[in-house]
């Protein structure tokens, strides 16, 4: 098509289509703005599936815009009225803008290259809306089993991902038939219905823990206890149903606790696993940054091209090269995964590699000690391009910089399905303490505790076990220094005290 003369949209996009131009609102076109440079037919297709049968989409990539023709005026008016006063529609972690067109249908050119993949994408989103109609209306529950569970999947990862879509009202989880299941209700039934068609089918870690979801037949979900099975968002101030927790005031506090998994990218198309279904169109280039997508990540969809879940080697800066030693980093690291090799450099002390025996537990690590102050500087974790930590040489200059932790027995999740997975939080200023003999008194752990430089404000054993307790220092730097210096502390001649960060306060 040529455009005439004097067009406003008289340029190379404007070739791909035709447009009957309508300055009446409804529209059954809505135009999305503001979308990234990366985006794909698929994640404009994934923004107006929710709502009802998709008949065209143009990407317009020069503009960072694009078109959704919807079959008919009132699946976009649902479109457009939900993403303007309830949801937030994002893109790849960018937020975009969803309105009316003045178009009235959209005619795209089919000589055009890019038709393949749109036509790919269509018909896979045809399939998804025939699949929606054959099985039932949606429902606020989805009911998600985890199958090929390799690592074990907790209440907050399943919470980090499904937020990642709405907000997520109440989540009950349990085992059934030897399988991870969880219940998760949203506020209505357009982010349920979002979050079952983007995650369906998805792997939460590389070639494992895959995400099966349906609708639940319960419409509510009764949430007694706020605790690391069961949690109602709604409401903060329910029991964890654990008399000790209870009586320290902290079961009301994990209602709404954070999760340890922050800043992640948002969740990618739920197309790919359509296409081979979808009628088989050769799918190139645009296939490719798609199919290799599915894995979540500790909460969202990684792209092979971000480094972020490739490695087991972090590269750690900034250190206090006076009092850090590969021991203290092992101990640190070892909270969030098993430490194989710390290597400080012999050149620049002030920087290390920490080798995590797998790569989420790099991700973890990362996560979670990136910019935290150790022995009173703020340390920097990334990413190292280097795959393994080697060894010295025979005869090289080393100094005891480099040691080697592979057969270490101070490995905290070396057990399948380890209940030390369910424990991992941020670097908090209360520590949880646990292996503590019953002749051990608490003036002498809270002197121990004072003797590594930081003050303690508060202490109680647990009720109903006396072997744990809490601890409370002076600022999580203190609690980071005590937890390196504590961890694996002689208390008596045959018990060893074992020391993580915990969500709670005293």
């Amino acid at each position: 098509m040529t455009p005439k003369p004097g067009h406003k949209e008289n340029n190379n996009d404007a070739k791909k289509v035709k447009l009957d131009r309508n300055l009446n609102n409804p529209s059954r076109v809505v135009h999305v703005r503001n979308i990234p440079n990366e985006a794909m037919e698929t994640d404009i297709i994934n923004l107006g599936i929710p709502f009802g049968r998709i008949t065209n989409v143009l990407l317009l990539k020069g503009k960072n815009q694009a078109f959704l023709e919807m079959a008919d005026e009132t699946a976009a008016s649902k479109m457009v009225n939900y993403y303007n006063n309830s949801g937030v529609p994002v893109i790849r972690g960018r937020t975009v803008y969803v309105q009316f067109s003045n178009h009235k249908e959209l005619k795209t050119d089919s000589t055009h290259p890019g038709s393949i993949s749109t036509q790919a994408a269509l018909q896979a989103a045809q399939a998804l809306t025939n699949k929606i109609e054959t099985q039932g209306g949606p429902n606020t529950v989805l009911r998600v089993i985890v199958d090929n569970q390799v690592y074990p999947i907790t209440l907050d990862v399943l919470y980090q991902i499904f937020s990642r879509v709405g907000k997520v009202l109440k989540i009950i989880t349990f085992t059934k038939n030897n399988t991870f299941q969880a219940l998760i209700q949203y506020p209505d039934v357009i982010t349920a219905q979002a979050a079952k068609l983007s995650l369906d089918g998805q792997n939460i870690y590389n070639s494992c823990c895959t995400l099966r979801i349906d609708y639940s037949k319960l419409t509510n979900l009764n949430v007694k206890y706020n605790n690391d099975k069961s949690r109602d968002f709604t409401n903060p101030t329910l029991p964890t149903g654990d008399q000790g927790l209870d009586s320290l005031g902290i079961g009301g506090a994990m209602g709404m606790m954070g999760s340890p998994f922050t800043g992640l990218p948002s969740l990618g198309s739920p197309l790919t696993a359509a296409y081979s279904a979808a009628g088989g169109f050769p799918l190139g280039a645009f296939a490719l940054s798609h199919a290799t997508s599915a894995t979540l990540g500790l909460g969202g969809v990684r792209l092979p091209s971000q480094q972020s879940f490739g490695g087991c080697v972090l590269l750690v800066s900034n250190l206090n090269e006076e009092m850090v030693t590969p021991d203290a980093l092992f101990t640190l690291f070892g909270v969030y995964g098993d430490v194989v090799r710390v290597k400080i450099l012999f050149n620049k002390k002030d920087n290390a590699l920490v080798q995590m025996s797998e790569p989420h537990q790099a991700q973890l690590a990362l996560t979670n000690l990136d910019k935290i102050k150790v022995y009173g500087k703020e340390i920097r974790v990334n990413l190292s391009k280097h795959q393994v930590v080697q060894m010295p040489r025979e005869g090289q200059q080393d100094a005891g910089l480099t040691k080697d932790f592979t057969n270490s027995q101070l490995h905290r999740f070396k057990k399948p399905g380890s209940k030390n997975y369910q424990n991992i939080f941020p670097p908090s200023a209360t520590l949880h303490l646990s292996n503590i003999p019953a002749s051990v008194t608490e003036e002498e752990i809270k002197d121990a505790f004072q003797n590594t430089g930081g003050k303690v404000i508060a202490f109680k054993f647990f009720q109903k076990d006396r072997k744990m307790a809490l601890i409370q220092m002076g600022s999580v730097e203190e609690s980071v220094n005590a937890l390196i210096k504590m961890h694996n502390y002689q208390l008596t001649d045959s018990s060893h005290l074992r020391v993580s960060f915990s969500k709670s306060t005293i």
